[in-house]
């Protein structure tokens, strides 16, 4: 930047990062800027700022006041300035001139003040100047050129032009200067000469290019001066052609075969060349290009010609001297032959017969070649005349004589022939003869080869040996020749004498492999020698191998030898012995190790650093290599034992106890440290394995003292730890709880002892940190289980105690141990006591207490808060003082008596004003009571009109009932509290139920109360005398239970469930259980639950499960008979069957006391009270795994229920219509159909749910989102519901059918879907941080998974391996992170563990409860206090097994039930989410419980996640 500009712009950055802090700062709410130090940074603030500002201003204003005077000043200055002495110019802009218009560029836009006029204008016209200066800079540097290359005695020629250039450049050097408008000439004639030196240099570039075209013209000559001359005509000479790269590699193995040019190929060759050499020579010798370009080719065609010449004749010159050796040859043979066959040989003369008997041989081998040259020859030399190629005179002389000669020469060899045949017949004779007698020499010699030569391995001097055989073979050979060439002579046919060859043959092998001997034997001598330390066996196996491979490689011949033999054996008892060498130098062997080998060979010596290699060898090893191998494996096996024991002593000398204080007395208690036990167990186990050991003799006693030691450690540990968790677990019970100390004083005592004694021990162990020491004390274990014996008992006393708090107050069955003592010890203090209130009632979920003066709650209570924090008034206060028991059975009877008062008082109230505004003066529960029997009242009226003769009574009423539905849905579209809106929708839907039974009626013309559809309805009536609300259905009768049910929803009744309400309420009246059955989804717990809120009664739902056993069904039946209050058993039948039948006996004493109208009767051998209104209901599903067939004196004590599908389409109706939808019966019809639809035409997936729970889902999401948006049509919002819900769980290719069947039912509707874009970008910032692309459609599967989690409380994330389900679930719990939501994550795997230590069992022998993975981390999520979501991620495969013991947790329960009869809430902010691959196994119950997003593939970016889909 300009140096103006950027000072400026240094100060506004400092001074934002002054400001943008201290901006924050102010919106800090607990920051205080007005205390003494605030203000003075503010001051400080305030002053920074203002230097600042003035530091700007002011240099800004020193350069406006500057900037005009100088740039008019450089703006009249000349164009050009030109130096004196070189005479060159330069263009003469002011580098001042360029700051002001670089400053201006970067001030333009600021707010610092008004730019001065003269640089503005400078600034408007900075592309003029720019053009200028550039046209004037180009013009400067071609003038400045020209003076710098010009030579001197090029100058006269542009003198001319020059004078007149600096003529007109005078005129800008001088006058002309920048403020001038208009263009210097001198531009133009500089113009000019651009051009034509353009146009010159394309002249000049075509003619190079014809130049470039003309030589390329000469390029298809090139191989001539190219290739090379001798190898071409090697090749031709062997060929008749050149060899190309495809015949080469065609004859690659054998090579190419041979094929000697004919005359012709020549004559073809040479007659190539000449046509080239006229060709050439007819090449124009000087060229001309463009008139003015000349070029002269003649050097090169001179020396083109010469090449050609020489190519010619290096094949006429070869016919040529073919020719004169060829005649030259054979004359010199016929002289020779001719003074040779002239001799006379004598009888007796046996040199001169084979002189003449060798020239004869000559002859004869010479005959035909010497025939056939003669015309060939004449051909070549008239080949050569043709090409004027003259030939010497004695050439033609020879060609004319030579013929004859041959004639006369053949001739004399055959009289020759005929004249010495007796002398060569009696010379055959001779020669078979000393034939004969060199085979029977050689027989002898190679007899005595055989004895002398030395093929033993004990040879001594081999070398001696062999030396004299080969000059005995020698001489043979040396005879065997002579004979050779004499029989050649004389065409005697000679034996082929083997018997010599072998014994040459022999030899050589022979001394090949005494080589190898002499080899092998100086490298293995020089071994021996090595020392013991030093010796490198992987060197020597090496070499041994190799020699190994060298005496194979020898010819087989050899391999009979006892040479042979002798050296092969040493050589592989080297390799055996080196091999047991290379055992006993491993770091194992001690020195009794060395006393058993010498023990087993024999041989005795010392072994110390002096041993040698030969001292091993002595040994013989390799007779021994398996006692070697057995002495060695054991001293290894010893050698790893060594290591563990050290490893053993080294680890616990160094493993101490960690120990943690106890939270109430700091006593040190043994922390739990898993790298101990996992160590303690690892060497149980290798101490195990040492003991099966064969070589544990030596280490014997020193493994059974650890064993020893280890062993005591493993069980005073398991026992300490034992002790200490009943320790600790009782001791805030027996010294902590002054209410159990006063009700058990004997154990307390008894405790009290334990206390010190397990004190003392805690103390004294502390003392001893090494786990070994500490735990093997003498008299250690026996304290221990002392103390194990006397906790026994407290534990036992303990447990009477609680069974006597439970008997004085039942409800206490229905929670766990842990919980019952919480609530007894801190029984005087109900603060502490109610956030337990929950798990004893219904939904009295907290109490409202009295204030004292200090505003501290006293022990009053004045009313109940419900789940919903929907809050009721005691009719009379409640004193919650005394004894637990005592005053939780105050507020049971506190809790009836205010629904009872608030139920008389609403029925009295119901006339007094208009419905919509009386329901509001009363709480939910008593509201929808007070409806129904208003409803039973009215109806009755009717019926009483009907029968005075008023027909239309009935159609009255139904208007009315219209109206009043009418009114209530036009409230629920309106603005209320959750609370108001939840009571009205409850009360809507019951209300529909009434309107349809009396439009029922109306249509069956029924006319009297006593007919059946009426009587079959569940009616609730008041009775003014008793104050009583009664509900009668057929010929049964109920009295109302007043149980406080808060302000929750109601089932929608259909047909279905009025024919299920006849048959519960039979069963109850002929003092049976009811037992629903039927398909998951079809509503079997869930009615049940709502017959039991219809009667105001406590309904215990309890997840059957394999842990459950006899006895802990029988307290839970203890407890139901106890509190008069109903037992749901979902999925009775996972129970075990022999369970089963214990339980038929149970279930049958409690029917039997209450047929017989006792007050308390005998069950499990002990008298408990009986509350007549008890009822036992079983609920099952048919056919699933893990289920068994119930017993038959069990099914005899049930009046089963088939549940069968319901009607969907009623169901949907009278839900739209609680939600506040006008138009419900069209949509409803619409919707149902879709599902439908969905069910029959979309494919069968295993996750697919189109069922009750899968409606109900998507009406809750319709009815919010007609809440968001109350102005848009109601087929819209229900298209958007169906639509943006259902999306994310259908499979890609299922969509195009699924948008299709929406298109179909809603028609020419296209809403979009409803965003919060706020929230999406808090989800791409989520995606970002975990290193994600946000792409949009992964995106879009967070939003989805985040709005299934907001209407479904369990759900299931399906995918395949890499489709991006935990991605999306980390960038959601990511995204909560960002809007500080506080999320809180735990995963585990289920089907890493059994289902007992998933949900915890009960010991049978001991009734103790040990606690589940799952459940204790859902009560760790249950107890955390804010309201952040909390999810339990079960990552595994579903398996119905484990899964359908969550069936409570996943339905509208929201409770897990446990074998030990505790119930453990599911919170609204916790979440249960599937991670799985498939739903294969999953049962439909399970299906329809859960909402599943399944992510699906997708390709095109990495990392993307593929298609998700939630249900």
């Amino acid at each position: 930047m300009p140096p103006v500009a950027g000072a400026l712009r240094w100060a506004q950055e400092l001074r934002a990062r002054i400001q943008v802090p201290f901006d924050h700062f102010r919106h800090i709410p607990h920051l205080c800027l007005d205390s003494a130090e605030g203000r003075r940074v503010v001051e400080k603030y305030e002053e920074m700022i203002q230097l600042l500002d003035r530091y700007q201003e002011k240099l800004y204003a020193d350069w406006s006041q500057t900037v005009s005077e100088k740039s008019q000043y450089n703006l009249t200055q000349p164009l050009i300035r030109r130096d004196p002495e070189t005479k060159l110019i330069t263009v003469n802009f002011d580098p001042q001139l360029v700051s002001v218009l670089r400053e201006l560029s970067y001030l333009s836009g600021s707010r610092l003040g008004a730019i001065p006029p003269t640089a503005a204008e400078i600034y408007s016209s900075k592309e003029s100047y720019r053009q200028l200066a550039a046209n004037l800079e180009l013009m400067v540097n071609r003038y400045n050129k020209v003076l710098k290359t010009v030579l001197e005695v090029e100058y006269p020629l542009i003198q001319e032009q020059l004078w007149d250039i600096n003529l007109k450049l005078k005129k800008a050097e001088e006058t002309l200067n920048w403020k001038m408008e208009g263009e210097l000439a001198l531009g133009g004639n500089m113009a000019d000469l651009a051009d034509m030196r353009h146009e010159l240099m394309g002249r000049v570039q075509a003619v190079m290019a014809a130049c470039c075209d003309y030589r390329s013209a000469f390029d298809h000559y090139s191989y001539l001066y190219g290739e090379d001359r001798k190898e071409f005509f090697r090749q031709f000479l062997l060929y008749g052609h050149i060899l190309t790269a495809a015949e080469i590699e065609a004859h690659a193995e054998n090579g190419v075969p041979e094929s000697p040019p004919t005359l012709q190929q020549f004559r073809e060759q040479i007659d190539s060349y000449e046509k080239i050499y006229e060709e050439v020579n007819r090449i124009e010798p000087i060229s001309i290009f463009q008139s003015w370009m000349k070029v002269d080719a003649r050097p090169f065609k001179a020396s083109l010609l010469n090449v050609i010449k020489r190519w010619s004749l290096v094949f006429k010159q070869h016919l040529m001297d073919h020719v004169m050796h060829s005649l030259s040859d054979l004359d010199e043979f016929i002289k020779t032959a001719d003074k040779g066959l002239s001799k006379k040989v004598e009888k007796g003369d046996y040199d001169g017969l084979v002189e003449i008997m060798g020239h004869l041989l000559a002859v004869k081998e010479r005959h035909s070649v010497t025939d056939a040259m003669f015309e060939p020859l004449k051909q070549t030399v008239e080949l050569l005349k043709t090409y004027e190629q003259e030939l010497p005179e004695e050439v033609y002389k020879q060609l004319e004589e030579l013929p004859e000669k041959w004639n006369n020469i053949k001739k004399l060899a055959i009289a020759v022939k005929q004249h010495v045949a007796p002398l060569q017949a009696n010379e055959m004779t001779v020669v078979r003869k000393s034939c004969a007698a060199f085979d029977v020499e050689q027989h002898r010699f190679r007899e005595r080869f055989r004895k002398e030569a030395p093929f033993r391995f004990d040879t001594k001097k081999p070398y001696q040996l062999l030396d004299t055989k080969h000059i005995e073979i020698k001489q043979m050979e040396s005879a065997m020749t002579s004979i050779y060439e004499s029989a050649g002579l004389f065409e005697v046919i000679v034996p082929d004498y083997k018997q010599l060859k072998q014994c040459r043959k022999e030899l050589c092998l022979l001394k090949e492999l005494w080589d190898m001997i002499s080899l092998v034997g100086t490298c293995l001598d020089d071994w021996q020698t090595t020392k013991w330390a030093d010796i490198n066996v992987e060197n020597m196996d090496l070499e041994c191998k190799k020699f190994a491979r060298e005496i194979r490689n020898l010819d087989k011949e050899v391999r009979a030898w006892d040479a042979f033999t002798g050296l092969d054996s040493k050589v592989k008892n080297m390799l055996t012995a080196l091999k047991a060498v290379a055992e006993l130098q491993n770091p194992a062997i001690r020195e009794r190790h060395w006393n058993q080998l010498m023990q087993v060979t024999g041989v005795r010596f010392v072994m110390d650093s002096d041993t040698t290699l030969a001292d091993l060898l002595k040994l013989n090893l390799h007779n021994f290599e398996d006692e070697v191998r057995g002495i060695v494996d054991k001293a290894v096996r010893e050698m790893s034992m060594e290591k563990v024991l050290k490893e053993l002593k080294m680890s616990w000398s160094t493993m101490e106890f960690q120990y943690e204080p106890h939270p109430r007395t700091n006593i040190p208690l043994l922390k739990s440290d898993e790298e101990l036990i996992e160590t303690l167990e690892d060497n149980q186990v290798q101490l195990q394995n040492l003991m099966t050991s064969k070589c544990i003799a030596f280490f014997l006693e020193e493994v059974s003292i650890w064993q020893r030691k280890l062993s005591t450690t493993d069980s005073v540990i398991s026992l300490w730890f034992e002790v200490q968790r009943t320790w600790s677990h009782l001791e805030s019970i027996f010294i902590g709880s002054e209410d159990i100390r006063a009700q058990l004083p004997k154990d307390s005592k008894r405790f009290e002892g334990i206390d010190v004694d397990f004190k003392e021990l805690a103390y004294e162990t502390q003392k001893t940190p090494n786990v070994v020491e500490a735990t093997n004390k003498p008299g250690l274990s026996q304290q221990l289980e002392d103390i194990q014996s006397r906790l026994s008992l407290c534990e036992k006393a303990l447990a009477e105690y609680l069974d006597m708090k439970r008997l004085a107050f039942p409800r206490f069955y229905f929670v766990s141990s842990a919980d019952l003592l919480a609530i007894l010890s801190n029984g005087t203090n109900p603060q502490l006591v109610q956030r337990h209130l929950s798990k004893l009632f219904d939904s009295l979920a907290r109490m409202k207490f009295q204030l004292d003066s200090e505003q501290k709650p006293t022990k009053v209570g004045l009313g109940m808060y419900s789940r919903e924090e929907e809050y009721v008034s005691f009719s009379e206060p409640c004193d919650c003082s005394g004894q637990v028991e005592v005053w939780l059975s105050h507020v049971l009877d506190s809790m009836r008596a205010t629904v009872r008062d608030e139920m008389t008082e609403a029925v009295m109230a119901y006339e007094e004003k208009p419905r919509e505004q009386w329901l509001f003066d009363y709480p939910a529960q008593v509201a929808l009571c007070c409806t129904q029997i208003w409803w039973t009242t009215e109806v009755g009226i009717a019926f009483a009109r009907v029968e005075e003769g008023y027909e239309k009574a009935m159609k009255e009423y139904h208007k009315k009932q219209v109206t009043q539905l009418n009114t209530l849905v036009t409230m629920l579209i309106g603005q209320l509290s959750k609370g108001d809106r939840q009571k009205i929708m409850t009360i809507c839907t019951i209300d529909v139920h009434a309107r349809d039974v009396v439009a029922k009626m109306i249509a069956q013309k029924v006319d009297k109360a006593q007919a059946f559809i009426w009587l079959s309805q569940l009616r609730h009536r008041w009775s003014d005398e008793e104050r009583h609300c009664f509900a009668n259905i057929c010929d049964a009768q109920f009295l109302y239970s007043y149980e406080y049910l808060g302000n929750t929803p109601r089932l929608v009744i259909t047909p279905l469930t009025d024919r299920c309400y006849i048959t519960l309420t039979q069963s109850l009246h002929l003092t049976m259980s009811g037992a629903p059955a039927g398909p998951a989804g079809t509503g079997k717990t869930e009615t049940t639950k709502d017959l039991g809120r219809a009667l105001g009664i406590m309904v215990y739902v309890f997840n059957c499960s394999e842990q459950m056993d006899y006895k802990s069904c029988g307290n839970i039946y203890k407890g139901l008979s106890q509190t008069g209050a109903w037992g749901c058993f979902d999925e009775f039948n996972r129970i075990s069957v022999e369970v089963l039948s214990v339980v038929a006996v149970q279930v049958k004493s409690v029917q039997d006391a209450i047929r017989e109208k006792k007050k308390s009767f005998n069950f499990l051998g002990e008298d408990i009270n009986l509350v007549p209104s008890v009822g036992i209901f079983i609920t099952m599903n048919p056919g699933y795994a893990g289920r068994t067939e119930l017993p038959e004196n069990l099914k005899a004590l049930s009046r089963p229920c088939a549940m069968v599908v319901p009607d969907f389409e009623l169901i949907c109706e009278i839900m739209l219509v609680a939600e506040g939808f006008i138009e419900a019966r069209v949509l409803a019809r619409k919707f149902i159909t879709l599902y439908q639809l969905c069910k029959e035409l979309l494919s069968k997936q295993d996750h697919y749910d189109w069922g009750l729970r899968a409606i109900k889902s998507v009406l809750v999401v319709a009815g919010s989102l007609k809440r968001d948006d109350p102005e848009r049509p109601e087929d819209q919002v229900l298209m958007r519901s169906l639509r943006d819900f259902n999306i994310p769980k259908i499979v890609t290719d299922d969509v195009p059918v699924f948008m299709g069947l929406i298109g179909d039912l809603f028609p020419a509707l296209d809403v979009p879907r409803k965003r919060d874009l706020n929230f999406e970008s808090f989800v791409r910032q989520a995606v970002l941080d975990l290193r994600l692309q946000a792409e949009d459609n992964f995106v879009l599967k967070v939003v989805q998974l985040e709005e299934l989690l907001t209407v479904r409380h369990s759900v299931c994330v399906v995918g395949n391996a890499g489709t991006g389900k935990s991605q999306v679930m980390r960038s959601l719990n990511r995204t909560y992170q960002i809007m500080k939501r506080r999320p809180v994550w735990t995963d585990l795997n289920p089907k890493a563990v059994t289902n007992d230590e998933l949900f915890g069992i009960i010991n049978p022998a001991t009734r103790e409860w040990k606690d589940g993975l799952f459940s204790s981390i859902m009560r760790e999520l249950a107890n955390i206090t804010h309201d952040g979501p909390k999810w339990m991620v079960l990552d595994g495969d579903i398996d119905p097994m484990w899964i359908e013991s969550l069936n409570t947790v996943m339905d509208d329960n929201k409770v897990l039930t446990l074998a030990s009869n505790e119930r453990i809430p599911l919170n609204p902010t916790m979440r249960l989410v599937f991670e799985i691959s498939h739903l294969r196994t999953a049962t439909p119950a399970t299906v329809s419980r859960a909402g599943e997003s399944w992510p699906e593939l997708r390709t095109g970016i990495c990392r993307e996640p593929r298609r998700i889909s939630c249900h």
